[in-house]
């Protein structure tokens, strides 16, 4: 009897009735496949950001194989290759590509969904992903201050990035905002919320000969042994393109992506260097450094808050939104 299944041991009735019950309720299997297929598209996703499956894989906390069996099975519920292969990962196919950007929204939209409705009680949970320029550093407090009194369990992840990269962050919905120039080269399908205008400044050390005037013009400040931001920055694109209005270039001695290293070289040196209005507010003016209005003309450019112009509106980004309005920043500038 020992070879004989146990299941003919019972009665027939109870046998069949084994047979007939299903391992798991619908419920539980649809809800199964739905975290399946979240997975897969997370797996996906991955895979194009880091085009390696070993590291994809690490990115995931998964082994290699299992993350390579994800992709093939999704492949093979959409009925087509995603991904080209050869001896290691060569690209995405065309049909991967629009399964890429397809991915990436319905990624976006399952965790708005579930940011929606464990946020509807207690505030925001998560993490807050914004994309700042580096102009634009010094406004950013006073937006996440106003952002973490309403939202207490919430973190946040700000990161100095260029214009076109916090277009691409929220293209590829791997920003839930970004603070960058509103009218000079704006980003295309975003809502925009204007924030302050920037203003220009010549920063110069107390011993320059112009220490002493309350203002220079830009056609002095462009004779000055000046550092500047580099030219991937499009606060220095907008020094670029006033002065050829004006008729005449401006050339740099030293040029750095870093606001950092033009304090740096201010504390240290000869230089002189054009800055926005709110420099000063982020790193506390030396006393050794002085600020002069730039003139003829004077110039500003409208700084604001981009999200993805897409309803629903995602949770954290309309979060971000309400922060952003409730809060005045040129008052605050002032107030400090």
């Amino acid at each position: 009897m020992s070879g004989v299944p146990y299941q003919k041991n019972l009665p027939a009735a109870t046998a069949c009735a084994r047979r007939a019950e299903p391992a798991v309720s619908p419920k539980s299997l649809r809800m199964l496949c739905s975290r399946m297929l979240i997975r897969q598209l997370s797996y996906f996703v991955t895979l194009a950001k880091e085009r390696h499956f070993a590291r994809a894989a690490d990115a995931c906390c998964i082994t290699q194989p299992t993350l390579s069996a994800a992709i093939r099975k999704l492949e093979e519920d959409l009925g087509m290759p995603l991904v080209q292969r050869g001896h290691r990962f060569v690209g995405l196919t065309t049909e991967g590509e629009k399964v890429l950007s397809w991915s990436q929204q319905i990624l976006a939209d399952y965790q708005s969904l579930r940011a929606d409705l464990a946020g509807e009680r207690q505030g925001m949970t998560g993490d807050l992903r914004i994309g700042v320029i580096p102009a634009a550093m010094p406004a950013v407090s006073f937006i996440t201050a106003r952002f973490c009194e309403a939202n207490p369990a919430a973190t946040i992840t700000i990161r100095a990035m260029t214009s076109r990269a916090i277009a691409e962050g929220l293209d590829a919905f791997e920003l839930d905002g970004g603070i960058t120039y509103l009218e000079n080269e704006p980003i295309d399908h975003v809502y925009r919320a204007p924030l302050y205008r920037e203003q220009y400044k010549l920063a110069v050390p107390k011993s320059h000969p112009l220490a002493a005037k309350t203002e220079v013009s830009w056609l002095d400040a462009s004779s000055e042994k000046l550092i500047l931001l580099s030219q991937d920055m499009q606060n220095r694109r907008i020094i670029d393109r006033l002065t050829d209005t004006l008729g005449f270039a401006i050339h740099p001695t030293v040029v750095s992506n870093s606001f950092l290293a033009v304090c740096a070289h201010l504390r240290h040196g000869d230089w002189a260097s054009i800055v926005p209005h709110s420099f000063f507010h982020a790193m506390a003016q030396p006393p050794d450094l002085v600020v002069l209005d730039l003139v003829e003309p004077v110039h500003s450019e409208m700084i604001g808050l981009v999200i993805s112009d897409r309803e629903p509106r995602s949770p954290m980004a309309a979060a971000l939104l309400t922060a952003a309005m409730q809060t005045d920043i040129e008052q605050s500038f002032a107030r400090q």
